[in-house]
């Protein structure tokens, strides 16, 4: 799984997108967890959310999935091939480590009950993603959220 989440990480630290315009992230990220077997939604255009189980309680697993207007001089073997943008705060941490985790969740034996993951767009700016991912409903009927930051 180390492999997997790290060869994540540094495709998504490759092809970073700024907020709102997350498109190839989000593209990204539904089709490994569809590979899954993970039910995949799209609350907006450039956010995902996957739900493992059903009924309560609902745990909802977030991460964030936009990159900042910062120019990459790294020298990395994986550096952004997008002139001025790069994952300079995590995020691209953040998402592979939340699609290792839905990948050994998916299969994992669990108590009753609902995991939504979800990948938020547009968190860098005001007034970001959030206020759209909530308003389209996937944080209905949460009843925890966890997150985590680099």
């Amino acid at each position: 799984m180390v492999e997997q989440v790290v060869g994540w990480r540094r495709h998504l630290h490759r092809h970073p997108e700024p907020s709102f315009h997350e498109h190839e992230t989000a593209a990204f990220v539904a089709e490994r967890l569809q590979e899954m077997g993970v039910a995949v939604e799209r609350p907006t255009e450039t956010s995902v959310l996957g739900r493992i189980g059903h009924g309560p309680p609902t745990v909802a697993l977030r991460a964030d999935i936009d990159a900042l207007p910062i120019r990459e001089e790294s020298g990395v073997e994986f550096a952004s091939e997008h002139d001025g943008l790069m994952h300079a705060c995590g995020h691209d941490g953040h998402t592979a480590m939340l699609l290792g985790a839905a990948s050994v969740l998916a299969e994992a034996d669990r108590p009753a009950g609902e995991l939504r993951l979800i990948f938020q767009h547009a968190e860098e700016i005001a007034p970001g993603g959030a206020r759209d991912v909530v308003a389209a409903g996937a944080m209905d009927g949460v009843d925890f959220v966890y997150s985590c930051h680099l």
